[in-house]
């Protein structure tokens, strides 16, 4: 048995035992890594070089992309480097750091698309008022507000998480630090304050959750009452980028930790997990390049000059 002021570093979750899958998953992850900087870096760039992407729509589509970085940048690269040197070791002060800055990410990242709901919103609904209800410096205001809930998020259960006695080893059961997977290292009787945390967290983004509901209800109803099929084509078309990102996010994070226990096993958890946290970085770019005529006009332009 060890609590947490004997544990100095945690060992993660291996992939594979064999040298040449280890490598196989490190040239995989590398390759995954590359794309999500590539097309995040790509997006980043061309919203703030083109005048004309400088809108609410872009400037949280460029928040969205700096927090995609920001997540994968947590947790690939010590993964990669795991298979490169076949370990599987992570600092106490490491763990603590990648749990708190994906809590971070992840977390802000689910405010934020919450606010571009309300983007759309706006701009489908209230076009009149567009520019009045999300001027530039209320964007800036609803951004601010995005990344600094995350954080707070981030602080309360990254402290609350390794505050608590770890007596169960210092294994973890997944290729990363994550919250569930920690407390797990815990005393059973010990979590009832992260419990507590955690319903009030879960509250708050089901209250998040059904403002997206809302919203998007709305949205569709004003976009049925369009006379023309062009107008309702180009209303659902600056929709389904969003929709499309908000689904990978949310229906992955909700199946790892909602999922029942009577289902999970080490490696659906290893898989789900590369699902919620490495794919929706790398394909967020894609998704909303593919249906965005503004923004591959304007990538097109800047790929050329």
């Amino acid at each position: 048995m060890s609590n947490s002021s004997s544990i100095t570093h945690f060992l993660l979750l291996a992939f594979a035992d064999t040298r040449e899958l280890q490598l196989l998953h490190f040239w995989l992850f590398l390759a995954i890594y590359l794309a999500a900087i590539l097309g995040n870096g790509l997006i980043i760039t061309t919203i703030a070089c083109d005048h004309h992407l400088h809108t609410p729509m872009y400037f949280f589509l460029l928040n969205l992309s700096f927090l995609d970085l920001g997540s994968i940048s947590t947790i690939l690269p010590k993964s990669m480097a795991n298979f490169l040197w076949d370990t599987r070791a992570i600092s106490y002060a490491g763990c603590a750091s990648q749990l708190f800055f994906f809590s971070f990410f992840l977390s802000a990242e689910y405010f934020l698309l919450t606010i571009m709901s309300y983007d759309r919103y706006v701009a489908i609904c209230k076009p009149l008022h567009y520019g009045t209800l999300l001027g530039s410096r209320v964007c800036v205001q609803m951004a601010a507000a995005a990344w600094s809930c995350g954080f707070f998020t981030a602080l309360l259960h990254t402290a609350n998480t390794f505050s608590l006695p770890l007596s169960q080893g210092n294994v973890v059961d997944q290729f990363f630090c994550e919250i569930p997977q920690i407390l797990k290292l815990s005393c059973s009787r010990s979590h009832l304050r992260e419990a507590g945390l955690i319903v009030v967290t879960a509250s708050f983004s089901f209250v998040c959750f059904v403002f997206i509901v809302v919203s998007y209800v709305q949205i569709f109803r004003a976009v049925l009452m369009i006379p023309s099929e062009q107008g309702r084509h180009k209303a659902f078309a600056t929709c389904l980028p969003h929709l499309a990102m908000l689904s990978l996010f949310v229906s992955t994070a909700m199946f790892v930790y909602l999922k029942p226990s009577s289902i999970s096993s080490p490696s659906l958890d290893l898989v789900v997990a590369v699902l919620y946290s490495v794919v929706p970085p790398a394909v967020n770019p894609l998704i909303y390049s593919l249906r965005n005529q503004e923004l591959k006009a304007a990538l097109s332009k800047l790929l050329t000059e």
